[in-house]
């Protein structure tokens, strides 16, 4: 009988420990799931927002026309950081979307300098294959999970 109580007792023990973790692993997983959502959930753009556009310049340029370029955007409303590589004739900038817009900026550029440039946009499909581990990630199904409820 005495061995009988202490399995007893033992199996409320053991079922106890398993509740409790079992509970334990819910609620952590419940707030990952929350803090996800919260993280990558939409934004409406604020004073702090950084955005970044990238152009394409279509003829060649050297270190002097990258310093034009560089110089050039800095000086512009909202611009924030340059970046100009003068071997791909490529230009990134991130600038304050509140205060100016990136059409905006490369208009303007494309009236003002002489070389023939234009923005670089994106596909959708380039878009998606942006980050593979973004899309691949535990976090991201438990997002995309959530999100989709």
């Amino acid at each position: 009988m005495k061995n009988q109580k202490m399995k007893s007792m033992s199996s409320k023990k053991i079922k106890k420990f398993i509740l409790i973790t079992i509970s334990a692993l819910l609620f952590l997983v419940s707030v990952l799931a929350i803090h996800i959502y919260w993280i990558n959930r939409p934004k409406a753009a604020d004073a702090n927002t950084i955005a970044m556009a990238r152009i394409d310049i279509k003829q060649p340029i050297d270190q002097e026309d990258a310093a034009i370029i560089s110089n050039w955007l800095y000086q512009q409303k909202a611009v924030d950081h340059v970046l100009v590589n003068p071997k791909t004739s490529i230009v990134v900038f991130t600038f304050y979307p509140l205060a100016s817009n990136a059409d905006k900026i490369i208009s303007h550029f494309k009236s003002a300098l002489p070389y023939k440039a234009e923005r670089f946009m994106p596909t959708e499909k380039q878009m998606q294959s942006g980050c593979p581990v973004a899309r691949t990630s535990m976090t991201y199904k438990i997002y995309t999970y959530f999100k989709n409820l």
